[in-house]
């Protein structure tokens, strides 16, 4: 094959670009210093297109598209910051506070939270949309953890790094739409699950407080999913 077939070069917000082919819009943007929003996305996790915080525009084509799962084209002109772009991204960021019971002020992660810091980059200071108010459990059967369905998001970090980080396949969702639940096993409290290694890799990645330490809780502690990217490198340099 010709190795240059295999590259792709690109516009992203003007700058030129190259990338591999089967590399994505995003991340041929972090490589090149671009910055677009994410949720759903972590690095070491396959990618899902749930939030939708990363839609960019592609010249050509009348519709958003989300830079996480679109591969790269050869002459593709991506544009990441427009004013049609900003509106979709704070009703996106309204449509999450409005669907479950986001009450910053009493949440375990209130100042180290993905989707509060987001909201506050985009100048989201009232949410226009009515607010569900769904009666939400709150489960706290395990010896260590938590699990807030009032906080969840729905990003999937959790069930995706269970799966393929730590293999216990614990995690799943239930439903369908803004009636979806986060559950374990078959919808087992989390600490009867016969599959949970309890090794805390779902509460890292959590954007939220969703998932939360109940032995941290008040200690204003930072989640760090960067972990993934070490055992990412690890497991590719051991092959």
């Amino acid at each position: 094959m010709n190795p240059a077939s295999t590259v792709k070069t690109l516009l992203i917000d003007g700058k030129d670009v190259s990338a591999s082919v089967n590399q994505t819009i995003l991340d041929a943007a972090l490589e090149n210093g671009i910055s677009i929003p994410t949720l759903c996305h972590l690095d070491g996790l396959t990618e899902v297109g749930a939030c939708r915080m990363c839609l960019v525009e592609l010249k050509g084509s009348a519709r958003l598209q989300p830079a996480c799962v679109t591969l790269v084209e050869e002459g593709m002109e991506v544009t990441t910051e427009t004013p049609r772009l900003q509106k979709y991204r704070r009703m996106v960021l309204e449509l999450l506070f409005a669907e479950r019971n986001h009450v910053c002020s009493v949440c375990v992660a209130n100042n180290m939270c993905e989707l509060q810091d987001l909201a506050k980059a985009h100048g989201v200071t009232h949410v226009r949309f009515p607010y569900r108010s769904p009666s939400l459990p709150v489960d706290v059967s395990h010896e260590r953890f938590a699990l807030d369905h009032n906080r969840c998001i729905l990003c999937t970090r959790c069930v995706r790094v269970c799966n393929e980080i730590e293999g216990a396949h614990t995690w799943d969702l239930l439903g369908r739409g803004v009636n979806s639940l986060l559950i374990s096993d078959l919808h087992q409290p989390w600490g009867e699950s016969n599959t949970c290694t309890s090794c805390g890799k779902c509460v890292q990645v959590c954007p939220t407080g969703a998932l939360f330490d109940k032995s941290k809780v008040g200690a204003k502690v930072r989640k760090n999913p960067d972990f993934l990217s070490y055992l990412k490198d690890m497991r590719e340099g051991l092959r």
